[in-house]
């Protein structure tokens, strides 16, 4: 059987019509930029998420780097990331001229914990970025109180989370503001570059909207200096057909990773953990093993694609070299990332492709060392 890590085939072949008629009515409407599909689809996420406002724009990294232009934070600042996470969250920050400090994550969920976030304050900290990593809701309930007790912003980095919930709540109704991205491989994916802002903040979302678009409240009136970050006709028209079919390709995820979760059984793979007041949408479905090489070359042989996320800690890379974060300081986010592999997990999979994917996880023989 030859299984890749993702498929996007299954999910399109069922809306292609959909999608090309969209594409057509826009494309006769010769309206590209801000118009009634932008306005539509943002409308229509911000009632998924359960929030007031939805602001589109080009990238998930840019919908942070706007919610943190929004609140003015800037050169001098500093804000809580987690230090296992996907390098944009940082570059979110970094891109302000803030620095991004970074807190470790809980070993069994991989989100931040919020039992380290409190010895990384100071006086310059302004906000914390919960990022719920793999589809999975950070631990909200911990991160807001300590905001509260400290008068810091709350973000969500919700760019695997689209449609994931925290007690009954969804993703991007659970802090001050969201961001957002509809890259091509996320649950809720455009069909290229995108990304938006959720907020209930009206004062952040106006100011958003404005900063996305060079700064300007009205045609050649510039009153900040911003930058060109606007979600397009063409990629809202797609978003908005995709998201009404969002739940129920969720569900199916959520019916594979159960599989994973219950079937999968092996000494040297370890699961990831669920707490009890997270519904998670299963965006990545990463397990550990000290022997990762070795076991994704197993997989490969028999036909089953992976991927590692992310095999380089972001203290480690060299564009964050200048923090003078020496290997070993964080050491949780460089063990998940020496240990983390994800198994394949998208809409369309087949019963016997889940099975497959069980079967010779559960079978394989490691080396001895």
């Amino acid at each position: 059987m030859n299984l890749p890590f993702v498929n996007f085939g299954p999910m399109h072949h069922e809306i292609k019509k959909e999608i090309l008629d969209r594409f057509q009515a826009v494309y006769e409407k010769d309206w590209y930029i801000n118009g009634t599909e932008v306005e539509n689809f943002e409308k229509e996420f911000a009632a998924y998420c359960g929030a007031k406002y939805c602001i589109g724009c080009g990238n998930g990294l840019d919908s942070l780097y706007l919610i943190l232009r929004g609140y003015e934070i800037q050169e001098g600042d500093e804000v809580i990331v987690p230090s296992n996470t996907y390098i944009a969250t940082a570059l979110a920050v970094s891109n302000t001229g803030a620095r991004p400090i970074f807190v470790e994550p809980d070993i069994d969920t991989y989100m931040i914990n919020p039992e380290l976030i409190e010895e990384k304050i100071t006086e310059k900290t302004k906000a914390i970025i919960a990022v719920h990593l793999y589809g999975q809701t950070a631990d909200m309930d911990k991160v807001n109180q300590i905001a509260q007790k400290y008068r810091l912003k709350v973000i969500e980095d919700a760019a695997q989370a689209h449609g994931a919930k925290y007690k009954g709540v969804r993703a991007g109704n659970l802090g001050d503001a969201a961001g957002f991205s509809f890259y091509p491989s996320k649950n809720l994916g455009a069909l290229g570059d995108a990304g938006a802002v959720v907020t209930n903040d009206p004062a952040l979302a106006a100011k958003i909207k404005v900063l996305s678009n060079y700064g300007s409240d009205r045609k050649y009136h510039n009153i900040y200096q911003g930058v060109n970050s606007r979600l397009d006709e063409v990629q809202a028209g797609f978003l908005r057909i995709k998201l009404r079919h969002l739940d129920r390709w969720n569900r199916q995820r959520q019916a594979i990773a159960k599989k994973y979760l219950t079937l999968i059984d092996h000494d040297q793979i370890i699961k990831p953990s669920v707490r009890p007041d997270s519904d998670p949408i299963w965006h990545i479905f990463a397990v550990r093993t000290k022997k990762r090489q070795e076991f994704q070359q197993y997989l490969k042989e028999n036909g089953i694609g992976t991927v590692i996320h992310y095999p380089i800690a972001m203290h480690l890379q060299g564009a964050y070299k200048h923090l003078n974060i020496q290997k070993g300081q964080l050491p949780i986010a460089e063990q998940i990332a020496d240990e983390e592999i994800s198994l394949p997990m998208w809409y369309g999979m087949s019963h016997e492709q889940v099975g497959y994917v069980i079967e010779k996880v559960n079978v394989w023989k490691p080396f001895a060392v």
